[in-house]
């Protein structure tokens, strides 16, 4: 493999926050006494606010405001003070970048200030060069938008960076940008249509790892 960069999804990749995050909502939804739609849940995974809003609208209407209300209130009051758990073999692949002086930036859909105080609170953010987000971008994953900003800020030619996603919204993105593309699925396990699009699956960092070091 030839590469320059690495490029990192930040929840359900990095970070243990995915299961977090769909608690809250689902806690959300059973205080104000509304159905919780799994589905359509999953569906916003990897997605920026924008994208977000959308699909739940769809699944809860005019219900959705106050909902959402809750669900931000509670999970902001965990992830602003709490450090969040770091993912298997986290540390080990961004020692091993640095080591080796690969750029590492993240690339997530979620609020800038939110990310840097996850990042923060783990002790991840003094590993990485740049951290682009969801709110600087039109459109959000899975437009490949995030990740050609990304790697036009650290001056690598997208062919020439590793992609790490969890999410299927997450790798179309990091695939139609032309990157390298690690997928360590998280909450959904990938479709035959995301298996097609050719990018290589792991099941864990740690075993990235294993074959970066092997090439």
């Amino acid at each position: 493999m030839n590469f320059k960069a690495a490029i990192f999804d930040m929840d359900g990749l990095l970070l243990d926050t995915e299961r977090l995050c769909m608690r809250v909502f689902k806690q959300a939804c059973e205080t104000l006494g509304f159905p919780f739609h799994k589905d359509a849940y999953l569906n916003i995974i990897g997605r920026n606010a924008a994208g977000v809003e959308k699909i739940l609208a769809q699944a809860y209407g005019d219900d959705l405001p106050a909902i959402h209300q809750e669900w931000k209130r509670n999970y902001d009051a965990i992830t602003h003070h709490q450090a969040i758990d770091v993912k298997q073999g986290v540390v080990e692949l961004l020692q091993w970048l640095n080591a080796n002086n690969i750029p590492t930036v993240v690339a997530t859909s979620t609020r800038k200030e939110l990310a840097e105080i996850k990042l923060r609170l783990a002790g991840l953010d003094g590993y990485f060069d740049g951290l682009t987000c969801g709110c600087e971008v039109r459109n959000g994953k899975p437009d490949p938008e995030i990740y050609l900003l990304a790697a036009e800020r650290i001056g690598v030619e997208p062919n020439l960076c590793l992609a790490f996603e969890d999410s299927s919204n997450g790798v179309i993105a990091a695939v139609s940008a032309g990157m390298q593309t690690y997928q360590i699925p998280d909450l959904v396990e990938p479709s035959e249509e995301i298996i097609a699009l050719g990018h290589k699956i792991k099941p864990s960092l740690s075993a990235v790892l294993e074959e970066l070091k092997a090439n």
